[in-house]
This record gives C-alpha cells, sequence and structure tokens, in this order.
C-alpha cells in the first residue's frame, strides 16, 4: 500500500513539474508572439526625430512635432512647404488617405473585396471622382502646383516604403500596396466631404415614397413645410424606392457643427472670440489632421482633411474661422421617362436625349472586374439603379452642385493667406461646395459671418419632392448671387451662432433650404452668450462641452402631464427620477438614459409598423418631425400619426413602458443604479475594427461612458446600441488677443500608427473636455529634418 501511495505521489510530482513546464513554455511562447507581434508592428512607426534626405525638395525643411503630435512645418519656399506637408501627412495618416481616395473614387471592392460592390457602384454613379477630374482644369496654377507638390511629398513617403518594406499593418493586413498619389486624389477626397455634408436627395425620396404609400394627410404630416407646387405622382408602382436605394450611402443625419464668435464688447480680453466644434463621425484616425505652416508668405495653424494641402479651418496671425454645414437643398431628384425601345435616351421636351454612358469597370479582390456602366442624363447620373433595375420606364437622376467642377482649395490657399475680413470674403467666392456657415474674427475687432456656397435657383419646385425630368418646367436658372448669400458684420447683439439651424427669416427672397436642425444647441449656445458680457477663452471651451439637453426641458413637463395612473413600482421610480432631474445630460444619471430611450421609442410606435426599415433610413429629418407631431398633439391638435395610435397618452405610454421594459433588461431593476453613461459611450472605431479581433488589435482601449446627446451643445449622437459614433470631431476656441496660441482637442490623436503615443492619446481628452495649447512658436519637440 506504501509502495502505490508513493508511486501514486511521484506521478503527480511528475505531472505537476510537465504541467509547470507547458505552462511556462507556453506563457513564454505568448509573450515571444506578443512581443515579437509588437516589434513588428512598431517596425513601420514613421521617423520623427533625426534627419532623412528627400529627394525633391529645393532647401532644408524643419519639421517639429509637439507634445500632442502636432507637426510644425517651416519650410524658406512654397515647394518644399508642401511637398513636406504631404510627406508628414502621409507618414501619419497614409492608409486613411489611401482608404479615402478609395472610397470616394469607388475602388475599395479592388483590396476589400466582393463586400465594397455596392458601394463602389454608388460612388461610380455619384462620380465624385470624375467631378475631380473636372475641376483641376479650372485651378490656378499656383492651386495646381501646390496640388503637384503635395503629390510629391506623399509619393516619396510612398516610395521610402517601397525600398525599406515598412508598410503600416493596414496594408499588410489586406495584401496591397497604394499606388501613387495624384492632385486628382486630394480633389476627390475634397469632392467627398461634399458628399458628407449632404443635400437632401435622400428627403426628397422618402417624401416621395410617402406619397406613394400614404394618404395626402398622413405624408404631408411628415413634411418639413407643405409644398407650394402639388406634387407629380407617375403612379403608385413606378418606382421601387425601398429597392432602388437599398444600398445606397446615406451621410449621418446629424453631420452638422457649432460654431460662433463674440466680439471682445462681450470679452474679458477685449477682443473677439471664435469657438468651432464640427460634427462629424467619430473614428480612428479622425477625419482631422492638426498641422501648423509656416513658409515665406504663410504661418497658419488648424486642421485639414488627411490628403488635402493646406489648412481648411483654423487661424493665422490675424484671422480666425470656423465653418458648420447650412445644409442647404442643393441636390434634386428629377424623374425621368426612359425610351421603351432606347433604354439609353430619355424624353426632354417631346424629344428624346443621348444619355452619356460612362463604362467604370469595378475591379474586385480575387475576382473578374465588374463591367458596369454609369447612365448620366441632362441633369446628371441615374443614381435610382446602381444596385438593382427597379425602374422600367422612369429612373431617378441626381443634380447636384458637387458633381460640377468647382475650386475649393484655390479658396483655402487664399484664406490661409488672408489679413481681415475683405480678403477672407474674397476668397470665399470659390469655395463653392459644399455650402457652409462660416464665422470669422480678427484682431482688429471684427467678427462676420457668411452662409457660403452654390445654392440653386429653380425656376419652378423648391426641393420639396422629385421633379420632372421630361420638361424645362424645373431646371435651374442659376445660384445666388454671392453678394446676395446671408451674411452679417459686427451685429449689434455683440455675437454670431449657428447651429445647422435655420439661417435667415422667410422675408429673404431666396430659397435656401426646408431641413434644419432642432434648434436646441443654438437655443442654448445663445442663452449662454446672452447672459455674460465678461466670456473667456474658459468660459467657450466650457459651452463646448454643455451637456443642458433643452429638448428634454420643453418636453418633460408635457409627458408627465399626460402620464397618469401609473401603477408599475419601477414606472414610479423612473417617473420620479424625470421629476428630479435638472435637465442635463450627465453621464451618471439614470433620467437621461429614460428620456432619451423614450423619444426613441415614440419614434417607434409611430412609425416602425407602417414604414420600412430602408425608408425610416432615408427619413432624414425624423426627429424635427417627431418633435412637430408632438408638439401639435399637446396643443390639442394632433396628426393622423399621433390619432392612429390612440392619441398622444396612449403613445406616451405605451412608449414609456417600451423604454422602461429595454432599460430593466440592459441595468436591472433598480433604477437608482440605472445610469445614461453605462449605456451611452464613446467609440473611435478603425476601419478595420469591424472584423473580429482586430478590434482588439485597433481600438484596445474600448468604450468609454460620456453624457451629452444629439440635442445638446457638447454633441454625442449615438447608435441604437448606445455607442458614440458622432459629435465633435475637432473642438477648437482661440482668443484673438493672443493669435499666437489656440485651443484644439482632435480625438482620438493625431496618429494613425497604432503603436504611435499619439494614436489614443486624445480618447479620454475628448470625453473630458482637456484641451492642449498649439501655438506658432514652437521650438521644442520631436524634430525631423528633411534635406535635400
Amino acid at each position: 500500500m506504501e509502495v502505490i501511495i508513493q508511486t501514486n505521489t511521484k506521478r503527480k510530482r511528475k505531472w505537476t513539474k510537465i504541467t509547470a513546464w507547458i505552462v511556462a513554455i507556453t506563457i513564454v511562447l505568448i509573450a515571444v508572439i506578443y512581443f515579437g507581434a509588437n516589434a513588428y508592428i512598431a517596425r513601420s512607426l514613421p521617423k520623427t526625430e533625426g534627419e532623412i534626405q528627400l529627394s525633391g525638395l529645393k532647401e532644408k525643411v524643419e519639421i517639429i512635432r509637439d507634445k500632442d503630435g502636432v507637426p510644425h512645418i517651416r519650410a524658406k519656399n512654397d515647394h518644399d512647404l508642401y511637398m513636406a506637408q504631404g510627406y508628414v501627412q502621409a507618414q501619419d495618416r497614409l492608409f486613411q488617405m489611401d482608404l479615402s481616395r478609395r472610397q470616394a473614387s469607388g475602388e475599395l471592392s479592388e483590396v476589400v473585396g466582393s463586400a465594397a460592390i455596392d458601394k463602389d457602384k454608388y460612388f461610380r454613379a455619384l462620380g465624385l471622382r470624375r467631378a475631380a477630374v473636372a475641376s483641376y482644369d479650372q485651378y490656378s496654377n499656383q492651386a495646381k502646383d501646390t496640388l503637384n507638390w503635395f503629390a510629391e511629398g506623399v509619393n516619396a513617403f510612398i516610395k521610402e516604403l517601397d525600398e525599406n518594406g515598412k508598410w503600416p499593418i493596414e496594408f499588410k493586413l489586406l495584401g496591397y500596396k497604394p499606388k501613387e498619389w495624384t492632385p486628382t486624389d486630394s480633389l476627390t477626397i475634397g469632392k467627398y466631404m461634399a458628399f458628407d455634408l449632404g443635400g437632401h436627395w435622400e428627403d426628397q425620396a422618402f417624401r416621395y415614397y410617402l406619397l406613394q404609400n400614404f394618404s395626402e394627410e398622413k405624408a404631408y404630416d411628415l413634411f418639413p413645410s407643405y409644398p407650394k407646387d402639388a406634387p407629380y405622382i407617375i403612379s403608385k408602382d413606378t418606382l421601387n424606392l425601398e429597392k432602388s436605394f437599398a444600398s445606397a450611402v446615406i451621410p449621418h443625419e446629424f453631420n452638422g457643427s457649432n460654431n460662433w464668435v463674440v466680439s471682445g464688447e462681450k470679452t474679458k480680453s477685449g477682443k473677439p472670440i471664435l469657438a468651432d466644434d464640427p460634427h462629424l463621425s467619430l473614428s480612428t484616425p479622425s477625419i482631422w489632421y492638426q498641422m501648423h505652416l509656416k513658409g515665406p508668405d504663410t504661418n497658419v495653424s488648424g486642421v485639414i482633411f488627411a490628403g488635402i494641402p493646406g489648412i481648411i479651418l483654423g487661424h493665422n496671425e490675424e484671422i480666425a474661422w470656423g465653418v458648420t454645414n447650412t445644409g442647404p437643398d442643393v441636390q434634386d431628384l428629377y424623374i425621368e421617362k426612359r425610351n421603351p425601345t432606347n433604354k439609353n435616351q430619355f424624353l426632354y421636351n417631346e424629344k428624346w436625349e443621348d444619355a452619356e454612358v460612362i463604362k467604370e469597370p469595378i475591379k474586385v479582390k480575387d475576382q473578374k472586374t465588374i463591367d458596369y456602366n454609369v447612365i448620366v442624363t441632362r441633369h446628371g447620373p441615374i443614381i435610382s439603379e446602381f444596385a438593382a433595375d427597379s425602374g422600367k420606364d422612369t429612373v431617378l437622376s441626381l443634380q447636384w452642385t458637387a458633381l460640377q467642377p468647382s475650386n475649393e482649395l484655390e479658396a483655402i490657399l487664399k484664406m490661409n493667406r488672408a489679413k481681415n475680413w475683405d480678403e477672407f470674403e474674397t476668397a470665399l467666392e470659390n469655395f463653392q461646395t459644399p455650402a457652409q456657415n462660416f464665422v470669422f474674427a480678427s484682431n482688429d475687432g471684427t467678427i462676420a459671418y457668411k452662409a457660403n456656397g452654390k445654392i440653386p435657383i429653380r425656376k419652378k419646385g423648391d426641393g420639396l419632392l422629385p421633379v420632372p425630368g421630361w420638361t424645362d418646367e424645373y431646371e435651374w436658372t442659376g445660384y445666388i448671387p454671392f453678394n446676395e448669400l446671408p451674411k452679417t458684420v459686427n451685429p449689434k447683439e455683440g455675437f454670431i451662432s449657428t447651429a445647422n439651424n435655420k439661417v435667415i427669416s422667410d422675408d429673404y427672397p431666396y430659397h435656401i433650404s426646408h431641413n434644419w436642425a432642432q434648434p436646441y444647441r443654438q437655443m442654448r449656445i445663445q442663452e449662454v452668450l446672452k447672459a455674460n458680457d465678461q466670456i473667456t477663452a474658459k468660459d467657450m471651451r466650457d459651452l463646448q462641452m454643455d451637456k443642458m439637453n433643452l429638448q428634454a426641458k420643453e418636453f418633460v413637463p408635457i409627458f408627465l402631464n399626460e402620464l397618469k395612473g401609473i401603477k408599475d413600482k419601477t414606472e414610479k421610480e423612473a417617473i420620479q427620477q424625470l421629476k428630479e432631474w435638472n435637465f442635463v445630460d450627465n453621464e451618471e444619471l439614470a433620467a437621461p438614459l429614460i428620456f432619451n430611450r423614450w423619444m426613441t421609442k415614440i419614434s417607434d410606435v409611430l412609425f416602425n409598423k407602417e414604414i420600412s426599415v430602408e425608408m425610416l433610413e432615408k427619413f432624414g429629418g425624423r426627429k424635427q418631425a417627431v418633435d412637430e407631431l408632438l408638439r401639435h398633439a399637446a396643443e390639442g391638435n394632433p396628426g393622423p400619426w399621433i390619432k392612429e395610435n390612440g392619441g398622444l397618452q396612449a403613445v406616451l405610454k405605451k412608449s414609456f413602458e417600451l423604454a422602461i421594459n429595454e432599460i430593466k433588461d440592459e441595468q436591472g431593476n433598480s433604477v437608482s443604479k440605472w445610469s445614461w453613461g453605462e449605456y451611452h459611450q464613446l467609440y473611435f472605431p478603425h476601419p478595420l475594427s469591424s472584423v473580429k479581433p482586430l478590434n482588439y488589435l485597433f481600438n484596445s482601449d474600448g468604450r468609454i461612458p460620456v453624457g451629452g446627446s444629439s440635442v445638446t451643445v457638447q454633441a454625442a449622437a449615438n447608435k441604437n446600441d448606445g455607442t458614440v459614433n458622432h459629435g465633435g470631431s475637432w473642438r477648437f476656441v482661440i482668443d484673438t488677443a493672443n493669435m499666437d496660441s489656440a485651443y484644439h482637442l482632435v480625438g482620438p490623436g493625431q496618429s494613425g500608427h497604432l503603436k504611435s503615443k499619439w494614436y489614443h492619446n486624445q480618447l479620454n481628452a475628448w470625453a473630458n473636455g482637456t484641451y492642449h495649447q498649439t501655438s506658432l512658436n514652437t521650438k521644442k519637440g520631436h524634430t525631423l529634418i528633411l534635406n535635400p
């Protein structure tokens, strides 16, 4: 017996030793793989210190990256300045730049495969790259030189990677190398930003769908305004809009922004203060790239889209400027009648006209090239059948200002060098698309605003619905004259603010838009600015992070007044949270979660049974429409959508129950433990993080609870799962009393390289509102010298 026990003990010890060795070897192997992988990825980190010889330069260029990763480029001539800008952008953002030009050009399938075919077809149909090619010839020789010098710098870095093989990990994972950069690539990215800021064709399509599928009373109940001209409906089954646009790429509904400028009469410094925070999709890396460019007659700091030369938003030594989206109706859908015997001919003024047929072959990774043709009528490309032949004798074409040649880069280069309002406004003549609300401040004390860009004048119609394309009745006859665009300089109020709100009163002689953002951000900004005559830059940063929800302040009392006889214990506690709420969308509170989820469920109750998911995605002004339906019902004038769902009280009761039950499933029965931040969480997704497990590689920081919402000044719009994916992509504040320095926030960071210390270093800063200062006189940091 003793022998057996000793034998078993020896066996156990032996297996314990073997297990220990296996565990140890496994740990060592994991460590080797981990550190090896990290070393492999890190080897492609760009050189930011020391010296590099760059063929093509004329003289030495100094690049100082400050503690926040912002490159300060100092060159002795313009050629070297913009060549260095291209080189530096490529160092930090080459994969993003390549993906951006591919998406806008409809060339994603070539590197990611068949999953991107529909997206490529859509962008080929739109023709952003064709518009960019047509735009190049409109540029001055100076602007063309700038584009070419920038491309030289990008290509110098691509050549460097090709020689040393240290490609960023994204190229390795997808198994391809980027082709040479061209001026057209930069212009195409510019056209994509015009696309991203929208133009409302999808709203026209949605209203057309409403009139096809619902009574006029129900359809018009969801219109932003009653149409002046009776809508032209061909027949209810002419176009299947759900099928036509099922794969269309629709820009984020809340692409907009805040900006404001305050005169020296209302500031502590006695000089104007300007603030700007463009609201776009949040991503890794950021849409924006912050830079400082100093050349012979240029000293400008701010941000630019990766892939484009110059600085689009920011300041120089005399002036500062920012933008928000004007949101004008610059797109029209035309109903085109097709010749039954020739699909490439369309009726116009009783004659069949030949459309232009453009061959757009689409290369697909590991598959055969797809032969794809785009048909362009006199109004623009046919977009109702890029994914399916959904119309037999009728299709929809798109006329859009951004598809015409334009020269925005010309404006950017002039803006960068402008010294006062007159020079800046002159530069704006070249900034045609997208139409933007520019605010301006100068250290000479001037503050100004202009709604700038090409906004069409229509012979008939006002951009509310698709219009007949077979007659000249609905043609564009020109654009609002530059000198008649909405403008104000040094207003008596002492400040100017915009938040995608209605630009000007109905007395204005031209049509601008039917689609304006909910007014709550603008109301809150004005509320704060009116109340203070000693405003500081810190006050403006605080205002950019303001979480006051004026929508809740308007509707919670109405809702609670309607919601009577609640017996459920959890629902009673939820109501008590709303009664005690100060209407601040604080991430630690339960009330913002209850209210914002309730608003979502009201929309669901009203529309989900009758409007398909595909078409609800095209309902651009849904939140504004719901607000109006609720206001009218509270005033005793419920429309058909409220009536048919049992009236306001029934809608509120049902949606409240749905909201509370959903929150209970997610956060438990204890209302006191519910929090907005448990659901509402910040995430900056990398393009490859949608492919698991690459999310752990590119987004290892995970998600961060944040406050705010889509209607607060601190914009933080979320997806249905609570992911905050939209907001202030760049935050900027400058007191013109000191033009040397400004406050910035570029979440999640400057670099697109996941091993860079500037990759996600501004992630928590974005959530907390921790800005960094950037100076025009930075002399310390990671210094890289580029030698000829």
